[in-house]
This record gives C-alpha cells, sequence and structure tokens, in this order.
C-alpha cells in the first residue's frame, strides 16, 4: 500500500532517514542539517528531500554544501529566517534508490543492518542491529539470540561489538543476507 504525501506525490517505500534540521542558517531561508553520516553525499546529491514538519511531505532542494559538519542548504519554499527556523527539528529523509552508487567493497550502514553474522565455523552469532563509528573503523552491533535467555545467576551477552575491519568481517553477501566473521562465539 503506498503512501501518498500532501502534495498529492507517492511516498516512495525505500526512504532513509539521513539526519536533522537543527536550525536557521543566515537569514535567506537556509537551513542547518546534522547527517547522521560523517558522509553525507547523499544529502548533497538528492534533489528531492523528506521532511516530517508539519507533516510528511517533499521539498525540492535548490543547493546544499557541507559547512563546519554540517549540510547547509536552500530548500524551495523557504523563504527567510522565521521559515527556516520554523523547520527546526524536521526529519531528512530521502529515498535510497537516490543514494550515490558505491564501489564493490563499500556498503550503507542501512543495508548492512538486519543481516545475519555467522563465523567461520558456521555457527550463528545473531544478526546486526546497528552500526556505530569509534572514530578508527566502524563497529558491528550483533544482537544475539541469547539475549533473551537471561537469568540470574546468568546473564548471556545482549550483543556483540565486532569491529567492521578486513581482519574481522571475511565476507558480505548482500543477496544472501549474510557477514561471515572471524569471531568466536566466546569472545
Amino acid at each position: 500500500m503506498s503512501r501518498t504525501a500532501q502534495s498529492g506525490v507517492a511516498v516512495p517505500q525505500d526512504l532513509v532517514t539521513v539526519g536533522y534540521i537543527s536550525g536557521a542558517y543566515g537569514i535567506q531561508g537556509w537551513v542547518r542539517v546534522k547527517p547522521y553520516s560523517a558522509d553525507a553525499d547523499a544529502l548533497l546529491g538528492a534533489k528531492t528531500w523528506w521532511l516530517d514538519k508539519p507533516e510528511l511531505r517533499d521539498v525540492e532542494m535548490m543547493q546544499a554544501k557541507h559547512h563546519s559538519g554540517d549540510v547547509v542548504a536552500k530548500l524551495m519554499g523557504v523563504a527567510g529566517r522565521d521559515a527556516a527556523e520554523a523547520l527546526k527539528g524536521a526529519v531528512v529523509q530521502i529515498a535510497r534508490s537516490h543514494f550515490p552508487a558505491l564501489s564493490d567493497d563499500e556498503f550503507y550502514w542501512v543495508d548492512l543492518i538486519g543481516l545475519t553474522v555467522e563465523n567461520m565455523q558456521g555457527e550463528s552469532l545473531g544478526e546486526v542491529s546497528d552500526l556505530m563509528d569509534n572514530g578508527a573503523h566502524p563497529i558491528l552491533r550483533v544482537a544475539t539470540a541469547g539475549a533473551q535467555t537471561e537469568t540470574a545467576d546468568s546473564k548471556a551477552a545482549a550483543e556483540i561489538l565486532i569491529p567492521f575491519v578486513d581482519q574481522f568481517v571475511k565476507s558480505v553477501a548482500m543477496a544472501e543476507k549474510k557477514i561471515v566473521v572471524d569471531w568466536g562465539l566466546d569472545y
């Protein structure tokens, strides 16, 4: 079932949250966006953004650029600082199909979430619940199946943290929705 925005445009099924509007930038109606990724190419490249304030709607992005770790952008229909400030807190989404293409050994984090993780011995470690960046490299957060079976005497680990580096991540098979790692059950 497809949704329709207030403008009558069909809402894409592949929307991905990429940041939020943190406030106005200048007096000409530009907005400041806090991206959820250090690499904001998806924000800069997509010409249509979806904002959830006051309700889900599509907005044409006219111009955008990096500025002090954020993205600043001029959006169609946002004239003046007051209009930009009114969008503060709005979630910014773009269609996954508008993300820039990646090379074979690169992945968007959103695509890794939900993949099963098993070690080289074929033992299931769990499912990728999230990723985080520790500054040196990304880290897979793997929710373990044993997280449900906690007792008073022994608590099973709710998650396993695995550095997303070649030393530990041996393969990512998107078609099979599986990641193979060199990681033991007892690590």
